[in-house]
């Protein structure tokens, strides 16, 4: 059986459904998970679970990501981004400064309330958003909360045939949508936007430089040469750490309670540096939530 995580670099045009399927038939496994779903036009880290490390999926999820991603103002589409069909146009002039962009910008950090798009997966009487935007039936969405520790401007601004576009860098919690995120600055300043591109250049501690395709994945099984797995400790990195003894360790395996200064509400536990279990804090002590030995 395998076991491991996989830094995969989603290519565009693919589900994150699509990839898994892949994997299924190239490693000949079939319990695998992904760590946070990538849009099919979104290429960047995936982070994929092999084995007994999809019990740490939660937590790889949970984790932040960061994308690199595409402005364009002056234009809406009804995805929030360059897939769809255009629904609103407004000339950009180029009196519009980086200073009123940045300034824009800085609204946005912190935690912000957003409304998730008509096409995207979230459910809404036990059925997707996307499913009712294809059938042309508009319904309240629900807003959540996010977190947006940086958005920042990282090119000069472009002016082509009335619009504006500039490449931007965020660092966000789970569940945030960058589309409407682009939307919503572009709503700031005054103009319809979308995102025009996207790319994930790191989520749950993965980066986009380590990651590999399907097809190196591919290339690297047929030589047998495992070297692309990743222990299962990778996706437990969000959460506080403690290393624990040989009593503990086996207190833990028996699903015992074990008594732990200290009070996350959740604490990885490791013997010689290997993960024994997810820890959950119970009045005084900790329960094993997840043995993994």
């Amino acid at each position: 059986m395998v076991n491991g995580i996989i830094n995969l670099k989603k290519e565009a045009g693919m589900t994150s459904h699509d990839a898994v399927f892949q994997l299924r038939k190239i490693l000949s496994e079939k319990k695998i998970g992904h760590g946070g779903t990538l849009d099919p036009d979104v290429e960047g880290v995936l982070p994929i679970a092999i084995g007994k490390a999809t019990r740490v999926i939660e937590y790889m999820t949970d984790s932040g990501k960061v994308y690199e991603g595409e402005v364009t103002l002056g234009l809406a589409t009804t995805t929030e981004d360059s897939s769809g069909e255009v629904i609103e146009e407004k000339q950009v002039p180029l009196s519009l400064s980086e200073h009123m962009i940045d300034e824009a910008m800085t609204h946005f950090l912190g935690e912000i309330t957003q409304v998730p798009p008509m096409y995207s997966a979230v459910k809404v009487k036990g059925k997707k958003l996307y499913e009712y935007a294809r059938a042309g039936e508009e319904v309240e969405r629900p807003s959540r909360l996010v977190t947006i520790s940086l958005f920042e401007r990282t090119s000069p601004l472009t002016f082509e045939h009335g619009l504006c576009r500039f490449t931007f860098r965020v660092a966000c919690s789970k569940g945030t949508y960058v589309r409407t995120l682009c939307v919503d600055l572009g709503g700031r300043l005054g103009y319809p936007a979308h995102m025009s591109h996207l790319v994930r250049t790191a989520s749950a501690g993965l980066e986009l430089a380590d990651a590999l395709s399907l097809s190196e994945i591919e290339a690297r099984v047929a030589q047998e040469q495992w070297d692309f797995l990743l222990p299962i400790e990778m996706g437990v990195k969000s959460l506080p750490s403690v290393a624990i003894d040989e009593t503990n360790k086996q207190a833990l395996l028996y699903g015992q309670f074990i008594e732990l200064e200290g009070d996350a509400p959740l604490l990885a536990a490791y013997y010689d540096q290997r993960l024994v279990a997810i820890l959950e804090k119970r009045g005084t002590s900790y329960k094993p939530k997840k043995v993994m030995q």
